[in-house]
This record gives C-alpha cells, sequence and structure tokens, in this order.
C-alpha cells in the first residue's frame, strides 16, 4: 500500500481503483442514484414506524453509515485526481505563457497541447 498521490504513482494508465472510482462517480451522480438514495433513507423512516425489533434498526442504520463511508472514500478519490489534473493543465498554461515571454523553444506550447488534450479535439 503507498500513501502516494494516485497521479504521482507513476505509470502510464489508470489502475483498476482509478477506473473503478470513475465508474462509481458517474453512477453516484446520477438521479437514478439520487432516488435510490431518497427510497433508501425513505426506507429507513419508515422502518421507524413500524417498531421492529432493535437489532433490525441497528442494522439499518451501519448500512447507511457503510454506504455513506464508501461513498465518501470513492469522492475523494475523484477529488484528489481532478484537483491534480487541473494542477497540470495549469502549470503547463504557465510554462507556455514564460516560454512565449522569453520567446525560447515550442516545448512547453507542445506540453501544454497535451494536458488539454487539444489533438483528441479534432
Amino acid at each position: 500500500m503507498t500513501t502516494d498521490h494516485p497521479a504521482e504513482r507513476g505509470g502510464t494508465g489508470h489502475g483498476r481503483f482509478a477506473a473503478f472510482s470513475d465508474r462509481a462517480s458517474n453512477v453516484t451522480s446520477s438521479p437514478m442514484f439520487y432516488v435510490l438514495c431518497v427510497l433508501l433513507v425513505l426506507g429507513t423512516i419508515a422502518l421507524h414506524f413500524v417498531h421492529p425489533p432493535l437489532s433490525w434498526l441497528i442494522f439499518a442504520g451501519d448500512v447507511m453509515t457503510s454506504v455513506n463511508l464508501l461513498l465518501i472514500a470513492l469522492l475523494k478519490n475523484t477529488e484528489r485526481r481532478d484537483s491534480h489534473a487541473v494542477q497540470r493543465k495549469l502549470d503547463a498554461i504557465a510554462e507556455a505563457l514564460l516560454e512565449q515571454c522569453e520567446g525560447t523553444s515550442h516545448e512547453a506550447a507542445d506540453s501544454l497541447r497535451r494536458a488539454i488534450r487539444m489533438d483528441e479535439r479534432q
């Protein structure tokens, strides 16, 4: 297990967790997932009106807590990778601007094109 930032671990591709995190982020940001969460909350509230055994209420609370913890972990992973990607793009913009002001090579401009994926848009 490593504590390095996911973008600083090296390698060219995404790992399995990064790919899973991307898919999970897409699912959890959908309207259907929101409806599922509302139904889960309403089900937990309705459970209190039925007066089931205390163990059922504790289990429902544990499920809600577990789902919350997993979603926070996925959200944090996605947030860190996104913020690092934005920082790389800002660094490339700053390099290209400095390069333009100094009139040196076009290496930073090429790096900027790669960072903002200009070639993929065409």
